[in-house]
């Protein structure tokens, strides 16, 4: 499975891949998910909001209490192999494994892949279960538009969905008991192959804009000149240090310059800010530090600076009760926090959700560099193996 998986949107430069929501190789994951469940004999369900869950059922054919797994199966530009994708794949292991050993069956198990978790093409993190949870106004989700000028309600509509239907699934969502997402760990904190995920931090994105005036780099003098790109650096400047002060990490990842000529003076720039934090209050205070900051360079330049928030999800403690289940069916593993936001975060305000971590050498994410040991991958399929064996068998 792993190795059908690797060559599709890998750019041969680079080594990372560029696989965003609903583009060609996207869907091509989508087709080789819907392969393997089908191979395996399982039902598949395709929600309103473009998420997909092969299901196995039990003998009896009951649908509720269900055990719900899987990750994403779309990156950041770029991106590395394992961040979602892995979790997806160790999904059906885990399933091959408990048929292997004649595990009796007592409450449906999931795979879910869930859409646009990454939030590359449309900007907003994690939206298939935003979508499904209610989290995202369906309105807002419709209008939301890609690089090239295209609504989410275009491209979900190309791809034969109703975007009018999209938005919160009730009946689904009261069959899933409880949701284990297993994911590679993005940072070098895990000395083992496996932990559980305790918290996600705070995290949020937010878009300045900063508008100017677009004019000849070589004929206008400095004194005339509004110049958007001499705010956004300083902007870029202030999140470093309000990081610093805030004991947060603050991020300008993209940025957008328009027109982009090398010999123009350009008319607006956006850009995005990416915070995150041990606490909701300093989050906040980071992102309000970088606004005044931004406010202040523009002022000298007559450049109008416009700040919008994309997503924010506070602090996830993960439930406590289901942790401790995960743990005891393991026998005990490493516990630790995680800065990174995943589909187990959203879910979990309206079911129990838990996360495995599988131990990144290289303590790199979003990027080719990205890696997990084939010993701990089989590891982490063990783990999800024995956490369903007791959740959806016992």
């Amino acid at each position: 499975m792993w190795a059908e998986l690797l060559p599709v949107g890998r750019d041969a430069a680079t080594g990372g891949y560029h696989r965003f929501a609903w583009t060609p190789p996207e869907l091509a994951c989508r087709a080789w998910f819907l392969d393997e469940a089908r191979r395996r004999g399982l039902e598949v369900e395709h929600d309103a909001n473009g998420n997909m869950i092969a299901w196995w059922l039990p003998r009896d054919g009951t649908r509720d209490g269900a055990v719900l797994t899987g990750s994403h199966l779309d990156s950041v530009p770029g991106g590395g192999a394992f961040d979602g994708p892995l979790g997806v794949v160790s999904a059906f292991a885990a399933v091959d494994l408990l048929r292997e050993r004649g595990i009796p069956l007592r409450r449906p198990i999931g795979i879910g892949a869930f859409a646009e978790e990454e939030g590359a093409r449309f900007g907003v993190a994690c939206l298939g279960s935003r979508l499904l949870t209610g989290a995202i106004d369906p309105a807002r989700a419709r209008a939301l538009t890609d690089g090239d000028g295209r609504t989410f309600a275009g491209v979900l509509h190309a791809a034969g969905l109703d975007p009018e239907a999209i938005g919160p699934d009730e009946d689904l969502l009261g069959r899933i008991g409880c949701y284990v997402e297993l994911h590679v760990e993005q940072g070098r904190a895990l000395q083992k192959p496996v932990g559980i995920a305790s918290a996600i931090v705070p995290h949020g994105r937010w878009r300045f804009d900063f508008g100017g005036e677009g004019n000849h780099a070589g004929t206008t003098g400095l004194a005339d000149r509004r110049d958007p790109m001499l705010p956004f650096a300083g902007m870029v400047l202030a999140a470093r240090d309000a990081a610093e002060r805030n004991g947060t990490v603050a991020t300008v990842g993209k940025v957008r310059v328009v027109p982009g000529g090398v010999n123009a003076i350009a008319s607006s720039v956006t850009a995005w800010l990416d915070a995150r934090g041990p606490a909701d209050e300093a989050v906040r205070r980071t992102v309000a530090e970088v606004d005044e900051a931004a406010r202040l360079a523009a002022r000298p330049h007559r450049v109008s600076v416009d700040l919008a928030e994309e997503s924010y999800t506070e602090i996830v403690d993960f439930n406590l009760a289901l942790r401790d289940r995960v743990g005891k069916a393991l026998g005990g593993v490493p516990v630790l926090p995680t800065g990174a936001g995943h589909d187990a975060g959203v879910l979990s305000s309206r079911l129990p959700a838990a996360m495995l971590f599988v131990r990144n050498p290289t303590g790199i994410s979003h990027a080719p560099a990205e890696y997990a040991e084939p010993a701990d991958c089989l590891a982490g399929v063990e783990a999800l193996t024995a956490v369903l064996a007791d959740l959806a068998c016992g």
